[in-house]
């Protein structure tokens, strides 16, 4: 196994991160969120991979062959709709936070000021 996808996956994780905290823009900061969520499908696909593994149809495999771990598969479909779900709540909040302040940027809200 090699450990490209790994740094593949931190790579993504510290890009988004680095654009969330530099972020200027709420829809910006969506996108940040949504590339950090990608580094972690990369680094469970990674974590489920076997070198020539079959599909997790174990009725019609025999017992020697090596077959791709099913739960993680699982949980990435699980983690791609929890990220969609994000997506569209930090979308809707930013669209609510535009109408109330009439800016994207998080400075320009004077109310959040704490």
């Amino acid at each position: 196994m090699s450990i490209l996808p790994y740094l593949l996956a931190v790579w993504l994780v510290a890009i988004g991160l680095y654009g969330i905290v530099s972020s200027r823009n709420l829809i910006h900061l969506a996108v940040c969120v949504s590339v950090c969520q990608s580094g972690t499908y990369v680094l469970l696909l990674a974590i489920g991979y076997k070198d020539r593994g079959t599909a997790p149809i174990f009725s019609d495999v025999p017992a020697s062959r090596r077959a791709v771990d099913p739960v993680v598969q699982a949980l990435t479909l699980t983690d791609i709709v929890v990220a969609v779900a994000i997506s569209a709540l930090l979308l809707s909040l930013a669209l609510k936070a535009f109408d109330h302040h009439g800016s994207l940027d998080p400075a320009e809200m004077a109310d959040l000021k704490g």
